[in-house]
């Protein structure tokens, strides 16, 4: 895997080939659901540091939507607080339970792409497939992460779409909305705590990013393909409640198949229901 081809998944051999490497920066984002910081205590890949993707705040709640994408100086503070070089080869390694933490993982790879980060890739199958064969090393202790200055932001405006930009894509037809959340979200029978209406943004196309999942891990890429093929080549603008399982199709579609134009609506319905003036549409997708 050379430079420029840092990107996407990487395996767990590959980055056992990897480790020691003094380019290389292991963020074991393991969340409270999976033990958080006494898991990482308990047993991580040699040499990671621990992250923890809600406290650390790797999204802001601004207004009243709790996904926004933080301040600038609040992240090149915590990519330099982690030991994050321009240079630097970067792995996200979540838990490998569910597609909720790889959906974490793909918020945080976002967010460094965003930051104008150029190496990263995701630990397919997360601490769960590392630890599958027991030869590969553990180590326990607490994190130690190498700080660094903080890092040089050039923001990827491209990668972000903004409520006002999305407005305009959906009302233009210019970009294909996709919505990453279940039936009972997408037609308005239930919805999120801060968002202020039920339903989807019009005109959406629904594709469940629980379904691009098995057993914790991404499907296969053909089968991935399959999947999203109803999803039209050209602008897409991913989107869910809060930004986050909107991250996984994101990365799906941007990292894995390889399309351009890909965007994340990081204040998804949350924010897009807090002006009465934008659009919802119930029931199922046209």
């Amino acid at each position: 895997m050379s430079r420029t081809e840092f990107a996407g998944l990487i395996t767990p051999e590959a980055l056992a080939e990897k480790l020691g490497a003094e380019n290389l920066v292991i963020i074991d984002i393991r969340t409270a659901a999976d033990g958080a910081k006494t898991a990482f205590e308990a047993g991580h890949i040699p040499g990671a540091v621990h992250s923890d993707y809600a406290a650390d705040g790797w999204r802001a709640k601004i207004g009243n939507a709790p996904g926004m994408l933080p301040p600038l100086d609040h992240l090149a503070a915590l990519a330099g607080r982690l030991g994050i070089k321009p240079h630097d080869d970067v792995v996200i390694v979540p838990a490998g339970t569910a597609a909720t933490d790889f959906a974490a993982a793909a918020r945080v790879y976002w967010t460094l792409k965003f930051i104008g980060h150029g190496q990263q890739a995701i630990l397919d199958g997360g601490f769960k497939a590392w630890t599958a064969d027991p030869k590969r090393p553990v180590e326990t202790g607490a994190s130690k992460p190498k700080s660094a200055d903080p890092y040089p932001v050039v923001a990827q405006q491209a990668l972000r779409s903004t409520a006002d930009s999305t407005l305009v894509a959906a009302r233009s037809k210019q970009a294909s909305l996709v919505d990453a959340r279940g039936p009972s979200y997408f037609e308005g029978h239930e919805k999120s705590a801060e968002a202020a209406r039920a339903g989807h943004i019009p005109g959406a196309i629904r594709r469940d990013y629980a379904g691009a999942f098995e057993g914790g891990k991404l499907k296969a890429q053909g089968e991935l393909e399959k999947l999203y093929a109803a999803v039209p080549q050209g602008p897409v603008i991913s989107y869910c409640n809060t930004g986050h399982s909107a991250a996984a199709n994101w990365f799906v579609l941007s990292e894995v198949l390889g399309r351009d134009e890909v965007a994340l609506y990081d204040g998804s319905m949350t924010d897009w229901t807090q002006d009465p003036d934008r659009p919802v549409a119930t029931g199922k997708a046209a």
